[in-house]
């Protein structure tokens, strides 16, 4: 039965009230090349057993990144899962326990959320993290706003090394806040540009490392000159492995560090759903979004974990909420903290050195490759290649043998004047046989 529980009258009554004519007015914004006008051209039914067989033979025109080499990274990035965790997070003190309102009952879940926290914290440097964001693009969005407040200060400064989708959705969400947004050109290795943007109006600076590009920078001289206007410094990372063996935010100075989570424990899954990782200093967190579980001891001695604090519209007052934020992403959540449990920070270090060795060969690899340009001075484990051909022409070449060559810049800002740009990432699941054929298609396809 479907649920409609408007009537005719009903709808007409809200049209009205909000000043539209009829209902495909509230899609005029929609370009009319993209709005459909006529059904699809699909039978009107089918059998169960006839659509499943249809639907397999699409699906088995993908081809899955763990199928031959795939040198796709840019925000998402294929790592080894173990087996080990699909099977933790069906454990039903996890998993049934999805966003519980009398959240004490739950003990199952708010372990894993204390746990998460107390990862998080540790791998970005800095005293308090939250449980948890959508993913990391919301995560660095809602640290802009977050500053605003803190501040009192309506203009955020993004670096031209932050990832594209990242700005732009920081844009979105900032500019019904009122923030003015100031997004520096892209630009491969200038984190520090951020400076001469400064003043007295900023409320933060966004920096990413290592950035879009790949470019590891030390930001702690742009952490001084935001502290000496007044700004924050928000530290973005997408690539969460890094963490492993790159310096931490909190050590250079950030005061919020936002990050996407997907790398440890989730697999590529067509964009998501994914994990934000979000933490503050502690003379912060009363400003931070979302929620924190805390530890505890009830009333026979024995540990327990509670809802320390949660500052959003669910709990408190609306106009006391500091987000609208209303998931903690619970099962990536978990996700990412079995795996990196099952790492510890000895695992995690070998298995962040590992990355970076798999991209120094495939830089090795590429710089020998006639035409190619080595952009990245300073990687950890993905590097920018400028390519004598258009980046995505050349991509869809090598698919022809068998290889998925990267991301093209383009994809991801096309109006930044970069068509010759190809992301190229390696991690632990990179072969030099696969390296091999990146190298040897690119030859083939730029000769």
């Amino acid at each position: 039965m479907r649920y409609l529980p408007l009537t005719p009258s009903d709808r007409a009554e809200m049209l009205r009230v909000i000043g539209a004519p009829d209902v495909d007015d509230l899609f005029r914004d929609v370009p009319a090349a993209a709005r459909k006008q006529a059904l699809f051209d699909l039978p009107l039914h089918a059998g169960e057993l006839e659509v499943e067989r249809e639907i397999a033979g699409l699906a088995a025109r993908n081809r899955a990144a763990g199928e031959g080499p795939f040198f796709c990274g840019a925000g998402a990035y294929r790592h080894h899962v173990p087996a080990t965790v699909d099977h933790i997070i069906q454990r039903s003190e996890f998993l049934t326990s999805y966003t519980p309102y009398q959240p004490e009952i739950a003990q199952g879940t708010l372990q894993v959320l204390f746990e998460f926290q107390t990862q998080v914290a540790a791998l970005t440097g800095l005293e308090v993290a939250n449980a948890s964001m959508y993913d990391g693009s919301t995560a660095c969005a809602e640290a802009v706003m977050m500053a605003q407040r803190v501040t009192r200060r309506e203009k955020a400064i993004l670096s031209g090394g932050l990832h594209p989708h990242y700005a732009a959705t920081t844009q979105t969400i900032a500019h019904a806040e009122g923030m003015e947004i100031e997004r520096l050109p892209a630009a491969i290795d200038a984190e520090a540009a951020v400076i001469e943007a400064i003043d007295a109006e900023t409320a933060c600076v966004v920096v990413q490392s290592p950035n879009v590009f790949g470019v590891v920078t030390d930001v702690t001289r742009i952490a001084e000159a935001a502290h000496a206007a007044g700004a924050l410094l928000i530290v973005v990372t997408t690539e969460a492995v890094s963490y492993g063996l790159l310096k931490s935010p909190g050590a250079m100075g950030a005061d919020i560090a936002v990050a996407e989570g997907q790398s440890i424990g989730n697999a590529l899954n067509y964009g998501g759903p994914y994990v934000g990782l979000f933490a503050v200093r502690e003379k912060l967190v009363r400003q931070m979004p979302g929620r924190v579980c805390g530890e505890t001891v009830d009333a026979d001695g024995r540990r327990g974990y509670v809802l320390t604090l949660s500052t959003r519209e669910q709990h408190i007052r609306r106009e006391k909420a500091t987000s609208n934020i209303c998931t903690n992403s619970g099962l990536c959540a978990l996700a990412f903290t079995i795996h990196l449990s099952l790492l510890g920070e000895a695992g995690l270090r070998q298995l962040a050195s590992l990355n970076h060795a798999k991209a120094r060969e495939l830089k090795t690899a590429l710089s020998a490759v006639k035409g190619v340009e080595v952009l990245t001075p300073r990687f950890f484990n993905e590097i920018a290649i400028r390519t004598p051909v258009s980046a995505t022409k050349l991509v869809e070449d090598c698919l022809a043998d068998g290889v998925i060559a990267g991301v093209p810049f383009a994809r991801l800002d096309p109006h930044a004047g970069m068509d010759d740009v190809l992301l190229v990432a390696a991690t632990e699941t990179t072969t030099p046989e696969d390296i091999a054929a990146l190298a040897a298609s690119l030859a083939k396809r730029i000769g």
